[in-house]
């Protein structure tokens, strides 16, 4: 089973903010691949399916973790422990300061830069999960990033949202598979980010 995971905060207030990214993300595979109904378990909501690949069906576990951003981890370790889930089976889809707006990387374990959720899931199962990085950029001034990350996204970056989210949605058999290389290649070529893809961001 893959455990697939996105960040973000519980509550209608917060669910258009840059920081509940991951949830959208997790919303748009639920809606596409027709996932069953979300239900309360493991400190989080839970949505099951299953997705066809070229090496046979996966089962899949949508996690979004009802504990606050920087409290992840206890969800994800519930979740984890009870399907005996290893870390290199989980992904944790995330809002990321320092990537430009609409650019995505997956990357597997690594530093949290900052990130309180990274940290606690880190802290709870391991660094070694595999993280879907989603670009929101950074606003320049390390005083106004709580501001920014708690504000929604703005109308003018609601197209590349929406084309990304779809992108990633679209490309998941990939990532399903293992394949994790042709998965974020996919999905940077079907929502290449306004600003290219072409950097040296890693």
């Amino acid at each position: 089973m893959l455990l697939i995971t996105g960040l973000g905060n519980p509550g209608a207030k917060y669910t258009r903010n840059r920081h509940n990214i991951g949830f959208m993300t997790l919303d748009a595979i639920a809606a596409d691949w027709k996932f069953g109904p979300w239900r309360s378990r493991f400190q989080g909501l839970t949505a099951e399916g299953s997705v066809a690949t070229t090496n046979g069906p996966v089962k899949v576990l949508l996690l979004k973790p009802q504990t606050y951003y920087n409290e992840a981890g206890r969800s994800v370790l519930d979740a984890a422990h009870f399907y005996k889930i290893p870390p290199e089976d989980i992904v944790v889809f995330h809002d990321e300061l320092d990537l430009a707006p609409g650019k995505f990387r997956l990357k597997t374990g690594g530093g949290h830069a900052g990130n309180n959720g990274l940290r606690s899931i880190a802290a709870h199962v391991g660094p070694d999960v595999r993280r879907g990085r989603i670009g929101i950029g950074h606003p320049g001034d390390k005083a106004q990033v709580t501001n920014w990350v708690l504000s929604d996204i703005p109308k003018a970056d609601e197209a590349w949202a929406g084309d990304l989210l779809d992108a990633i949605s679209r490309s998941l058999p990939l990532l399903a598979a293992g394949d994790f290389d042709a998965f974020q290649t996919k999905v940077t070529h079907l929502a290449p980010a306004p600003g290219g893809n072409s950097d040296a961001d890693t």
